[in-house]
């Protein structure tokens, strides 16, 4: 099968960092779906991933962690789905990736494609989704009440993939107050488009744009890049008993700030259920079935901003690249070999 993977962790714009490969189309076993891959989308942890983590013995290591495929086999323990399926999902970080014609992925983590959506827009939903549902729901355990609550939320970064659909999340399933942050004229426009109430430049003092917006300290903080940054002014703006949630992976933070406010802190990282083969692994399947729903319904609808091509080296590195100028939109999709 055709594959794009990498032999060393490498800059982008080596001509190595990405290349097209053959490897033998796996097989499934247990409660493993093999998915043909009809398309996939490019995340940050793409690229940390690959600047960051060397090949073992020698193997090619394929990433990638967003895909909408068909089921094409089954393992003998396989219960949710059935060949022909059409499906969603994004994968584990302990398994090759979907940057390939043929993937092997645990039904506990797929959900059944939306209806109303082709490939390439459903492809950019599911890692960004699982986290943005994880980080209000799981973590931070906001209510699911539409009725307006008074309380406010803080989504740093808003624009990007895990914003975009967190700030729709928010808004159709909370009572909160969302406010997200941009730093271009484009982007504050694609955020208010999402559900964001309210717009504030991440490139000035945060906790001065909440004050110019005549709003009270924030009950709940999602910093999803640049934290080391933006931390002082988050410790500033948050309310006391307040709730501040990251996904970034921030340099270093004196989380000894967070004490007088008695502020809770909270990590999230999808992988963690996959990872650890967790008792309630099977709510991933849960919620993107439950998402799928949603989409179908219109209530929620894509992030996909790009269409970079076909799935090859040349395009991913055009995606990496684009990810790593931390400047991106919405999604970028890439579809069919």
């Amino acid at each position: 099968m055709k594959a794009i993977a990498y032999h060393h962790s490498l800059p982008i714009t080596d001509d190595q960092a990405l290349l097209d490969i053959e490897l033998p189309t796996p097989v499934a076993t247990g409660r493993d779906l093999l998915v043909a891959v009809h398309a996939v989308s490019v995340n940050p942890v793409d690229t940390k991933i690959r600047r960051n983590r060397q090949p073992k013995d020698g193997q090619p290591e394929v990433l990638g962690w967003d895909a909408s495929g068909v089921v094409t086999a089954i393992g003998p323990d396989v219960t949710l789905f059935q060949v022909g399926d059409k499906v969603w999902y994004a994968g584990a970080i302990n398994r090759p990736g979907s940057n390939s014609e043929f993937q092997l992925v645990d039904e506990r983590i797929v959900g059944h494609m939306p209806a109303s959506l082709d490939f390439g827009p459903a492809a950019a939903l599911p890692l960004t989704a699982i986290t943005a549902w994880e980080l209000l729901f799981d973590r931070l355990q906001i209510s699911r009440d539409t009725a307006a609550c008074g309380k406010s939320l803080l989504v740093i970064g808003a624009a990007g993939g895990v914003g975009s659909i967190l700030v729709q999340l928010a808004r159709q399933l909370t009572g909160l107050t969302i406010i997200g942050t941009a730093s271009r004229q484009e982007t504050s426009d694609w955020v208010k488009q999402l559900g964001a109430h309210h717009v504030i430049d991440h490139s000035q003092p945060l906790a001065a744009g909440i004050t110019r917006l005549g709003l009270p300290q924030v009950d709940y903080v999602i910093s999803l890049n640049q934290t080391d940054r933006h931390f002082e002014q988050i410790v500033e703006l948050i309310a006391p008993q307040g709730k501040f949630a990251l996904i970034d992976d921030p340099e270093q933070i004196d989380v000894r700030m967070l004490k007088t406010k008695s502020v809770s802190l909270h990590w999230e990282l999808m992988f963690t259920r996959s990872l650890f083969q967790t008792d309630d692994m099977l709510k991933q399947h849960e919620l993107l079935e439950e998402l799928a729903q949603l989409v179908d319904a219109g209530t929620i609808r894509t992030t996909l901003a790009e269409r970079y091509g076909k799935i090859d080296a040349a395009n991913l590195k055009r995606a990496h690249t684009m990810l790593e100028s931390n400047t991106a939109r919405g999604k970028i999709v890439l579809e069919g070999f």
